[in-house]
C-alpha cells in the first residue's frame, strides 16, 4: 500500500494537526455545548478548504545554475541496490551519446529501518562504495567521463549535497519497483520533479517513465 503522505515530517504535521482538531472541539465543548458545536463546524471547514487545495501554495521550484562547464551535458544519477544494473548503464550510456559529458553518480548509505547503529551505519557505507566503484568502472569502460560519491542516507538530502556542487543539466533516479521500493513509497520522485526545474528520468527496472532530458535541448545559456 503506497504511503499517502510525502514526507515523515508532513505526516508528523499530519498528526499533530489531528491531535490539536479534537482537543480544540472537547476544549470548547467544556465551555458550552453549542460553542463545541461551532468551533467543530468552523475546523471541518477549514480541513475541507485545506484538502481541496485551498493551503498554501507550495514553494517556488529551486533554480540549478548552469555554466560550469560549457558546452557540456551534466547527468547526476542517483541510485543504490540498482546502481549497477544494466539498463541504467546503458540510458546514461544513451544520454551521454554525441555530447560532452560530465556525470556525477550519488550513491546514498541507505540503511534498513531497523539498522541505526554505527556498525550498521558502516556496513551500508561500505556496500555503498563497492556498488559505486564498480559502476563507475563500468561507466569510464563506456567512455563516460564520470565521477561519484556516496552520499547521505536520505535520497533528497543526497541529491541536494550533490547539487551544491555540481550543476546538473538532467537527473536520473533508479529504484525498485512499486511495492518494494522505499522511494517510491515516499515520494521521492514526485518531490524531485516538483523542487527543481530540471528535467528529471526515472527508471524502473527497464521502464523508463519520463519528464526525460534530451541533450540536444542543451543551449550556450544553460
Amino acid at each position: 500500500m503506497r504511503n499517502p503522505f510525502k514526507s515523515e515530517d508532513a505526516a508528523f504535521r499530519f498528526v499533530l494537526g489531528t491531535i490539536a482538531y479534537f482537543a480544540l472541539i472537547v476544549i470548547a465543548s467544556q465551555i458550552a455545548t453549542w460553542f463545541g458545536l461551532v468551533v467543530f463546524l468552523v475546523l471541518t471547514g477549514v480541513a475541507v478548504v485545506w484538502l481541496r487545495g485551498g493551503g498554501p501554495s507550495p514553494p517556488p521550484r529551486e533554480h540549478v545554475e548552469h555554466g560550469v562547464v560549457e558546452d557540456t551535458w551534466r547527468i547526476l544519477l542517483l541510485a543504490n541496490q540498482t546502481l549497477p544494473g544494466e539498463h541504467l548503464r546503458a540510458e546514461i550510456v544513451r544520454m551521454a551519446d554525441g555530447v560532452a559529458e560530465d556525470v556525477l553518480v550519488i550513491c546514498p548509505a541507505l540503511n534498513s529501518r531497523g539498522e541505526t547503529r554505527a556498525s550498521d551505519e558502516d556496513g551500508a557505507r561500505a556496500a555503498a562504495e563497492v556498488r559505486l566503484a564498480a559502476t563507475l568502472d563500468a561507466l569510464r569502460g563506456d567512455g563516460i567521463s564520470v565521477r561519484g560519491a556516496v552520499g547521505d542516507g536520505d535520497p533528497l538530502q543526497a541529491l541536494e549535497d550533490g547539487l551544491r556542487g555540481f550543476s546538473a543539466d538532467a537527473i536520473v533516479i533508479s529504484t525498485h519497483p512499486e511495492g518494494s521500493s522505499n522511494w517510491l513509497e515516499r515520494g521521492v520522485i514526485e518531490t524531485v520533479r516538483a523542487r527543481y526545474d530540471v528535467p528529471v528520468t526515472h527508471i524502473v527496472g527497464n521502464v523508463m517513465t519520463v519528464e526525460e532530458a534530451d541533450p540536444s535541448s542543451l543551449t550556450p545559456d544553460d
